[in-house]
């Protein structure tokens, strides 16, 4: 009973409620019952109506192919002006020895053929008895004979001689540079006068190029989309002509309904085919305005209803909101003594003893935890800083002892000199960022020593572009200890050798890389360096390396630190990553 009482309380479920009677359930049922009235309405009619042009369309092509036969039939009817009767006539000898089609010269027959319709753009008559290629167009083009009579065409014609043939859309490139898309008829001419054989007397064959743009005279009147196909198929399935990538005489699948398309088909009798067209459903029904608007106003009604009981609900969670906005900018500021008054027993009331007990909590972390992980971490950077310097000292101090002992040069003055530069710039427990200068000038006073103690058997070099600003902050004594394991570990063993330094930008960071043409180190070495680097526990002989590389992180931020590579035999390199700050950033 409580927790009923609590639901039935709570302000979520009063909006709620109030939300889905007042806005959703009308919004909803308005917007199905109009979509689906509308849609259905107009996709049943827009089908249909698709189905009626589908079937003018097969109609039309079944029309114009019977029209396209009808000429080709003229060779034996002979109806044009000036017809003379032909089946009286033998047209082996008329053909073969007069060049002659019905009592005219062969050219005139085909010119008289070719007019005779806008979309025949070639006609071809091929003469069975020596092969000789007759032909008239209505461009100035020069037909290759050698070309022109495919041996699947006549193949195809030979096993039905009575029969009209239709070829797939193709190119006419049998006339020189032309690149026209044409589908051909075909038809021969057989010696009907004297007496009936088992083999047809095949005088010659007729071939009529009709211009593909035929079909899409038919195709454009159904308003096809760039998604929308169209096929024309012969009894086999195979393409006559397509809107699409299929080449003529492919065979396709057969083509069924699916969720993307409708597809509409009519059998075209000529061919023994059909015509299919498949029709995008996005595109085809995208234009659907009239079920748009129904809903849009719907949506409309109904927003302007939510939007009054959004007013009214938000006068009474206003005052809270607010007050909770209020409190949330002083702890913002820093104060963390503050607390909301709990009035209710609702989300809001739960929501503002939610955030004082927050506040509570941070208040503590801070005080607790946040506190004792700078102090760990001021500590930590503070062991690092004290374990490089008695290191670093040691070496500096043995250096002039073994030289004053063994040379007593006047050169032991220069190196007191530089040695109490260094003590100065080490001891100095101030700012732990420095500028790249101080850092490049202490770096020269400690090898100065060096070359010193190993009679200048190693040289320093260093690369620094003239963009590159001295007075850019870096860790103090970061270069010193790379340079160091450069000569201790890289040139001793090799007796001579140079240390380089190289000063670069990179966007946003800057580069400093310390290299060394030393005796470098084996890619296992190599590889324990950066795993020991990468893992703050990891115990490391490198403590010059790791102490670097930690306190460039604890001081920039875990994107920056140091990066080794080497090569046995070669060398190494170590890379110092920096951000580019302004001085005393």
């Amino acid at each position: 009973m409580l927790n009923r009482g609590r639901r039935s309380s709570s302000i979520f479920v009063k909006f709620s409620a109030s939300f889905l009677l007042v806005g959703l359930i009308p919004l909803l049922a308005l917007s199905f019952f109009s979509v689906q009235t509308f849609s259905g309405y107009v996709e049943r009619y827009t089908t249909s109506n698709l189905q009626q042009m589908v079937l003018y369309m097969s109609y039309n092509l079944n029309s114009a192919f019977n029209q396209y036969n009808e000429i080709s039939k003229l060779m034996y009817t002979g109806r044009y002006d000036g017809y003379i009767d032909s089946y009286s006539r033998n047209q082996t000898a008329n053909v073969n020895d007069q060049g002659q089609i019905n009592a005219i010269p062969i050219d005139s027959f085909l010119k008289t053929l070719l007019f005779s319709d806008s979309y025949i753009t070639g006609v071809q008559f091929v003469r069975s008895a020596d092969g000789r290629v007759y032909s008239q167009q209505k461009e100035n083009r020069s037909l290759v004979a050698d070309t022109f009579a495919r041996p699947e065409w006549l193949a195809a014609m030979a096993a039905d001689p009575a029969k009209a043939a239709v070829f797939p859309a193709h190119t006419d490139d049998y006339f020189f540079d032309s690149r026209k898309t044409v589908f051909t008829i075909g038809r021969t001419l057989i010696d009907t006068s004297g007496r009936v054989t088992r083999e047809p007397k095949v005088v010659g064959t007729l071939f009529l190029d009709i211009d593909t743009s035929l079909f899409r005279q038919f195709s454009e009147e159904l308003s096809l989309g760039p998604k929308d196909e169209l096929y024309l198929l012969d009894g086999e399935n195979r393409v006559y002509f397509s809107n699409q990538d299929a080449a003529p005489g492919t065979v396709v699948k057969p083509i069924l309904d699916d969720e993307e398309r409708i597809t509409l088909s009519q059998d075209i009798p000529f061919l023994e085919g059909k015509v299919i067209a498949r029709i995008h459903r996005g595109s085809l029904f995208e234009q659907l305005l009239s079920a748009r608007t129904t809903v849009y106003i719907a949506i409309a009604i109904c927003a302007v209803v939510m939007i009054v009981m959004g007013a009214w609900f938000s006068r009474r969670l206003a005052a809270p909101i607010r007050e909770l906005i209020r409190q949330m900018t002083v702890v913002e500021s820093g104060n963390l003594d503050t607390q909301l008054t709990v009035n209710s027993n609702d989300e809001m009331g739960r929501l503002a003893h939610g955030f004082n007990r927050m506040v509570e909590r941070l208040r503590i972390y801070i005080e607790e935890a946040y506190v004792a992980q700078i102090k760990q971490k001021q500590t930590e950077l503070n062991a690092l800083k004290s374990q490089i310097r008695p290191h670093y000292l040691y070496n500096t101090l043995e250096v002039i002892r073994m030289n004053a002992v063994d040379k007593e040069a006047g050169e032991v003055g220069d190196m007191i000199l530089a040695l109490s530069d260094q003590l100065k710039y080490v001891i100095d427990y101030g700012e732990d960022r420095v500028s790249l200068g101080s850092e490049l000038a202490h770096l020269h006073n400690y090898f100065y020593i060096i070359s010193v103690r190993y009679e200048n058997r190693y040289t320093l070099q260093q690369d620094i572009p003239p963009e590159i600003d001295l007075n850019w902050p870096v860790l103090k004594l970061s270069l010193q200890p790379i340079v160091e394991n450069a000569v201790q570990h890289g040139l001793r063993q090799k007796g001579r050798g140079t240390v380089g330094i190289t000063v670069e930008r990179r966007a946003d960071r800057l580069a400093v890389t310390v290299y060394d043409d030393g005796i470098g180190m084996s890619r296992e070495t190599l590889s324990q360096i950066q795993r020991n680097l990468e893992d703050p526990g990891a115990p490391s002989k490198n403590v010059g390396l790791k102490n670097v590389h930690e306190r460039i992180r604890t001081s920039f931020g875990e994107e920056y630190g140091l990066t080794v590579s080497s090569r046995e035999h070669i060398g190494t390199s170590v890379t110092l990553l920096f951000p580019v700050l302004e001085q005393g950033a």
